[in-house]
């Protein structure tokens, strides 16, 4: 690949909200900071490579937070980014805060969601955040907070009313709170976990194909899981990577003379024209890779063979 190859684009597109419209291969950056998204990265020049390149492949979808770092990753995106490409649009996320061992801890009463807004909006250097997603842990990723849904919602409706932010997106949501949620404002996109072996939410992915909602799996490489020729999930959730399962993978990926994070991508492209995949990595190297995945054309029986894996 030479600097001038555009990747992303050969993913297809795809509209979030009612103004925004995205290339459905997109770049994550909660891997950007230090271990465990906790702390600076070791390599602060490699982090700047990673953004620049990305936005050289033709990604125009960021999807970041405050909370990776904590300010980590959005100093970055400001250092490496900024002034931003007129058609780059940064999704970020509210409603956690980390504490000072690196927890995610739940943060949604409406005055912890307005700080979080204007620091995001101080940190990447913008006077409205294009698309805001509220982290609800529905998904079981976050323990339980004191505030209810409602209360929280209302406060994302209020900054938007108030041109803080634009568009709104929900992130670990049950069907019902997404269904709650769309009797009061549009929802542009939903983040919830979602990849090759873990299929909790097929629901809302299913509510979000029918009513073209943009739906964003995080995790969509299992958590590096799918990265590795060999081991275990350690993750506190989802399936164990089974022999079988493996085999699956692999040989869908050597067919194609392909790696498994390709094969994961490519997979998650075709399974509904709503998904926007944001793969996320600190290697220049593995970027390149992953975005290669947007040439990649799964046959039916590839396709027939990963849908039966969960």
């Amino acid at each position: 690949m030479t600097l001038s190859d555009k990747l992303a684009p050969e993913a297809g597109r795809l509209r979030l909200g009612d103004e925004l419209s995205v290339n459905r291969l997109g770049f994550g950056t909660m891997q950007l900071p230090g271990p465990g998204s906790f702390g600076p990265p070791d390599d602060h020049a490699g982090a700047l490579a990673v953004l620049r390149r990305a936005v050289e492949l033709g990604v125009n979808y960021l999807d970041t937070s405050d909370f990776y770092g904590p300010h980590v990753a959005n100093d970055l995106i400001r250092e490496a980014l900024h002034p931003y490409p007129d058609d780059l649009v940064i999704g970020t996320k509210i409603g956690v805060v980390r504490d000072n061992w690196g927890d995610f801890v739940p943060a949604g009463a409406p005055d912890q969601l307005r700080r979080q807004v204007h620091e995001n909006l101080r940190r990447l250097g913008r006077d409205r955040l294009e698309l805001v997603y509220l982290r609800v842990g529905g998904d079981g990723l976050l323990r339980p907070g004191d505030v209810r849904f409602s209360e929280s919602f209302a406060m994302m409706v209020r900054l938007r009313e108030e041109g803080l932010i634009g568009d709104v997106g929900l992130s670990g949501v049950t069907l019902k709170q997404l269904d709650q949620a769309r009797t009061t404002i549009p929802i542009a996109a939903v983040q919830n976990r979602f990849h090759l072996l873990d299929r909790d939410c097929l629901d809302v992915l299913r509510r979000c194909t029918e009513e073209s909602i943009a739906f964003v799996p995080y995790f969509p490489l299992g958590a590096g899981l799918l990265g590795a020729r060999t081991g275990r999930s350690q993750l506190p959730f989802g399936p164990d990577f089974s022999a079988a399962q493996r085999r699956t993978v692999d040989g869908v990926a050597d067919g194609h003379d392909a790696t498994r994070p390709q094969v994961a991508i490519a997979w998650l492209l075709a399974y509904s024209p709503a998904i926007l995949v944001i793969p996320g990595t600190s290697s220049v190297r593995h970027l390149e890779e992953n975005m290669a995945a947007a040439r990649l054309r799964l046959t039916p029986a590839d396709r027939a063979a990963l849908d039966a894996l969960a």
